[in-house]
């Protein structure tokens, strides 16, 4: 992987891009190559290059945030940051991540294996598709990187080298804010249909819920248990029938195991949420199987655990999957509340064209986002957590 020299930042064109990759001699001299700009996320540029030999992905972070405009200004740090977690969970699931080619830290970009022979999930989920390996690679994903970036895994020294080189605290106030406040307050971030008002003002009076939301953010702000994805939906996701690949890791820190877990399971249930017969129930299985997977090469790597003591006292391993599954139940229902009000929504739900359904579903998408943030104690299994679901979806 090449480091190129610092040249100063400047936001690249579909030109100036083509000439870029020209320079890291990713292409031969003479080859015929074209560009597009691809991106459609809220942050950064996303170019793709192409020959009739290879094609290679340039994204470049922006220093404000794309889906607002100059007037919210972001960190250009979060480029090279995302390519560090790359990297580093790339040495433990190397076969479920991009390459990485080049990195650029002046121009805020990455260069990396071009993924346009997958589909974005959330794109194919919303079409219908299914994707029979997704959650099994993804509980493989989770278990694997955030174990290995663990106390569990890890000397103290090494740990906590990690967790200064990945703070992260630009984009964490973004999840903080748009996750676990904004959309509990009357705030003017948050975005909502005029009919969904009353169950909205019924949610901002809620002071039991507020509490619990209080807990569950504390619990981001303070636990640096594991190297966390940070934005770990199905718009980061590409996949096909047979392949997995996690992309965009810019939010990228260390804090609690249960908050990546929680935040694929919530873009899981927007599909439960959306879907009907045979297609609902596949879904379901979908969100059992991460789990599954995920607790199974998690405790494979807990009992071939040699640094931390711990970890062969019984009832440890037991006892630490159900804490990391009640945060994940909390983050769920944050994360179903936020997409649904705050302001960042996602298409599962926005793009439902009847508007009475749709308007149906984000009530109950709201219900259910409550109801999981205040018995999240009580929901100590999968089975449990989909048939609380169930109440929702008949």
């Amino acid at each position: 992987m090449a480091v190129l020299e610092n040249i100063g930042y400047r936001a690249l064109t579909e030109e100036s891009a083509c000439e870029y990759v020209k320079s890291l001699k990713l292409f031969l001299p003479d080859e015929k190559i074209t560009v597009e700009e691809i991106g459609d996320g809220n942050l950064n540029y996303v170019y793709r290059i192409t020959s009739n030999r290879k094609s290679v992905i340039i994204k470049q972070a922006l220093p404000y945030a794309k889906v607002v405009g100059e007037s919210w200004p972001l960190t250009l740090k979060r480029a090279k940051l995302e390519a560090e977690v790359l990297k580093k969970h790339g040495e433990f699931v190397p076969h479920l991540l991009p390459a990485v080619l080049a990195t650029d830290e002046e121009l805020a970009l990455t260069v990396m294996e071009d993924l346009s022979h997958l589909t974005i999930v959330r794109d194919g989920l919303i079409q219908g598709d299914h994707y029979p390996k997704l959650s099994a690679h993804i509980g493989e994903y989770l278990a694997k990187t955030l174990f290995s970036t663990s106390d569990f895994a890890l000397h103290p020294f090494e740990k906590k080298k990690l967790v200064a080189k990945f703070s992260n605290p630009e984009l964490c106030k973004i999840t903080e804010d748009l996750v676990f406040t904004d959309p509990f307050f009357d705030v003017e971030t948050n975005d909502f249909e005029a009919e969904l008002a009353e169950v909205v003002q019924q949610l901002w009076a809620n002071d039991k819920l507020k509490l619990e939301v209080a807990k569950i953010k504390y619990a981001f702000l303070t636990e640096a248990e594991s190297l966390l994805h940070g934005d770990l939906h199905t718009g980061s996701i590409f996949a096909s029938k047979s392949e997995t690949k996690v992309i965009d890791p810019e939010f990228g820190f260390y804090g609690p195991i249960g908050f990546d877990v929680g935040q694929y399971i919530a873009h899981l249930i927007f599909q439960v949420l959306v879907r009907n017969g045979n297609d609902r129930i596949v879904i379901r299985q979908q969100i059992e199987e991460v789990w599954d997977v995920f607790s199974q090469y998690f405790s494979e790597a807990w009992e071939n655990s040699v640094v931390h003591p711990f970890t062969k006292v019984p009832g440890a391993l037991e006892s630490f999957l159900a804490k990391v599954f009640k945060d994940a139940i909390g983050v769920v229902g944050c994360e179903l509340i936020r997409r649904t009000i705050g302001l960042s929504h996602v298409k599962d739900l926005d793009g439902i064209e009847d508007s009475s359904i749709r308007l149906y579903v984000k009530k109950a998408t709201i219900q259910l986002g409550s109801s999981l943030i205040i018995n999240r104690k009580n929901i100590g299994t999968i089975s449990q957590l989909l048939k609380e679901l169930e109440a929702y979806t008949s």
